[in-house]
């Protein structure tokens, strides 16, 4: 079964960041998911929101994946925030406590209604 590299693009909304998500994100997916980023990480930046509604895979490496971009953000003093994530998805960031360390949202408009 062909895999769908992870694809990513990066805008503002304020002081949020939004990295949108498209594909799956597995160990091939830490180039394209460390240059975005990269990207969102501007100084005044105080949150970076990860948009998974695109996301149609994560395996145990993507996990590690997003589990290093929260060190990043935290080592810099920003919230990584979520939105997006199937109720499958919600579980296991439940389950590996994620959702303890990364707000979760619905959707992006209530993320950044809540984050301005």
């Amino acid at each position: 079964m062909a895999t769908k590299a992870l694809e990513t693009s990066v805008r503002r909304a304020g002081v949020v960041s939004v990295i949108s998500l498209e594909g799956e994100i597995d160990g091939f997916a830490e180039e394209a998911l460390n240059h975005a980023y990269t990207a969102a990480a501007a100084p005044d930046v105080t949150a970076v929101l990860l948009k998974f509604d695109r996301v149609d895979y994560i395996n145990s490496t993507g996990i590690a994946l997003i589990v290093g971009l929260l060190a990043q953000a935290r080592k810099s003093g920003r919230r990584l925030l979520t939105s997006g994530l199937s109720q499958h998805y919600r579980e296991i960031f439940q389950i590996t406590r994620l959702s303890d360390f990364m707000q979760i949202y619905p959707d992006e408009a209530t993320a950044l209604a809540q984050n301005a």
